[in-house]
């Protein structure tokens, strides 16, 4: 019985509790290429109920493509390169940005909104010409105060949309180096 509790021990104490800082992605991938993100939102669409908080930002596409690089950089875990040295390619396409209103002040002025960026991604193994994973609607929020309340501080929207970017950019980088 003590052989049994000691191996027991050692056993635990060698394999330890699993817990690394290390990517889950496999060893053979060590390179990406973040093609430049494509702008799919359809602008011609008329407005309707529906599309109410349906925005049109300009060159959106550019910020979610440098955004998803310079996090891919500070993750470390696959180095950003040129399509021609890359293991993996990601590619995206925005497909919509909206401003949702959340909560307003006794006089009908919305007091907090929502941003939602969404995009459509796909993550190709170059070598081997397949696709390892797609998703779609894959979204990146945040949650603004227009003007002071007991709940937050105000922040404008060119820095929510910011905090939205650098929300959708850390779940795309978690989503490509976890185990697929």
């Amino acid at each position: 019985m003590k052989k049994i509790i000691l191996f027991s021990l050692i056993s635990a104490m060698i394999t330890g509790c699993g817990y690394t800082t290390r990517s889950a992605i496999s060893n053979k991938y060590t390179t990406i290429y973040i093609a430049p993100f494509l702008n799919k939102i359809d602008i011609t669409r008329e407005a309707g109920s529906g599309y109410k908080y349906r925005i049109y930002r300009p060159m959106l596409e550019s910020d979610i493509t440098r955004k998803v690089t310079n996090k891919f950089l500070f993750d470390g875990n696959l180095r950003p390169v040129k399509t021609e040295n890359a293991d993996l390619v990601l590619k995206g396409e925005l497909v919509e940005f909206r401003r949702d209103p959340l909560r307003y002040t006794e006089n009908d002025e919305v007091e907090e909104y929502r941003i939602n960026i969404l995009v459509n991604l796909a993550l190709w193994d170059k070598k081997e010409d397949m696709l390892v994973w797609q998703e779609n609607s894959f979204t990146g929020d945040f949650t603004y105060f227009t003007s002071f309340t007991t709940a937050g501080t105000p922040k404008s929207e060119d820095v929510a949309v910011n905090d939205a970017l650098d929300e959708l950019a850390r779940r795309i980088v978690e989503r490509t180096v976890e185990q697929w």
